[in-house]
C-alpha cells in the first residue's frame, strides 16, 4: 500500500484540522474562561502505517532479483503519554512519549528467496491543541505539532536474497496533526477521542505516515470550582420594638403684665373757658 493511493485523505484530513483550528482561534475574542492548569493522560489505541516499497523493489532488482508478490501487515497497537498545561478555555499546550506500534512486510523474489523487515516508531512530540467547547462538557478539539520520532527496522532474508544491514535506525522531526472531540466525566476527569497523523521517516522504505485512532483519559490537577450547599432556612431571632418616648410636659407662658393707661382729661367747652377768663 503506497502513500500515492491516499492523497485525496491527505488533503482532507488537512482540511478538517486547518478548519477547526481556524474555528478556534476566531473565538479567542469571544470566548474566554478561568480553566487554566496542568493535567496528565493517556491513549491507547490501534496504528496503521502508509509507506512507498519502491525502494525496497530499486534495491531488490539491482541484485538481480524480480519482486514475484508482497505481503503487508501495515497495523499495530500504539499508545501515548502526555502532559499539558491548559492555557485558557480555547488554548493547551502538549507534550509526550509516544509508540506506534510495528509494521511488517515481506517480498518474494525470482530467484526464490524472501526479503523480511519489520519496523517499530518510538518518539516525542510537543503540540499546541485548540479547543472549542460545544456544551458546558462536550468539546472539540484539533492540534498540530512536532514529532520527534526514531524509526528502527529489522531485517532477515532467505534463499538468494542477501541482507546487507540488520538494525538501521532513523531519527527525524516532522509534522503531526489530529483531530478529537473530548468529554468532561467531572472537573477533573475527561474522556477523549482522537484521530491523529505523524510524518514518519523509514529506514529503508523513506518518507510515509502513520495514523493512530485512539481514547485515552486526562486529569486535570489545581483547585476545581465548588458546588454551593443548600442550608437549612434559620428564621431571624425576634427583636422587641423599643417602647415609646415617655411624653415631655412643656409649662404655657405666663399672661403678659397688664399695661396701664391713664385717662383722658375732661372735656371743656371753648364759650366757658372764655368768660371765665373775662372776668
Amino acid at each position: 500500500m503506497t502513500a500515492s493511493k491516499f492523497p485525496a485523505a491527505r488533503r482532507g484530513l488537512g482540511l478538517i484540522a486547518l478548519a477547526v483550528l481556524g474555528t478556534v482561534s476566531s473565538s479567542w475574542a469571544i470566548a474566554q474562561d478561568e480553566t487554566t492548569g496542568p493535567y496528565i493522560g493517556g491513549n491507547v489505541g490501534r496504528t496503521r502505517a502508509d509507506f512507498d516499497n519502491g525502494s525496497i523493489n530499486r534495491t531488490l532488482a539491482g541484485q538481480g532479483l524480480t519482486v514475484q508478490s508482497t505481503t503487508e501487515d501495515n497495523s499495530g497497537t500504539g499508545y501515548k503519554l502526555f502532559g499539558g498545561y491548559q492555557l485558557n478555555r480555547n488554548f493547551a499546550v502538549e507534550g509526550g512519549y509516544f509508540d506506534l506500534g510495528k509494521s511488517s512486510y515481506t517480498f518474494n523474489t525470482t530467484p526464490v528467496g524472501t526479503f523480511n523487515g519489520q519496523t517499530r516508531v518510538r518518539g516525542l512530540n510537543l503540540d499546541l491543541v485548540g479547543m472549542l467547547p460545544v456544551t458546558d462538557r462536550f468539546s472539540v478539539l484539533g492540534r498540530i505539532g512536532a514529532a520527534y520520532a526514531q524509526s528502527r527496522a529489522s531485517f532477515n532474508s532467505t534463499g538468494n536474497v542477501p541482507v546487507n544491514t540488520t538494525n538501521p535506525r532513523r531519527n527525524d522531526t516532522n509534522l503531526k496533526v489530529g483531530l478529537g472531540m473530548q468529554y468532561a466525566i467531572t472537573e477533573a476527569l475527561a474522556v477523549r477521542a482522537e484521530l491523529e497523523r505523524y510524518r514518519i521517516n523509514d529506514p529503508i522504505r523513506n518518507r510515509g505516515h502513520i495514523d493512530m485512532a485512539s481514547v485515552g483519559l486526562i486529569y486535570r490537577f489545581g483547585p476545581k470550582a465548588q458546588t454551593p450547599v443548600a442550608q437549612a432556612y434559620v428564621p431571624p431571632a425576634y427583636v422587641a420594638p423599643p417602647p415609646p418616648p415617655a411624653p415631655v410636659y412643656v409649662a404655657p407662658p405666663p399672661p403678659p403684665a397688664p399695661v396701664y393707661v391713664a385717662p383722658a382729661p375732661a372735656y371743656e367747652p371753648p364759650a366757658r373757658a372764655a368768660r371765665e377768663g373775662r372776668n
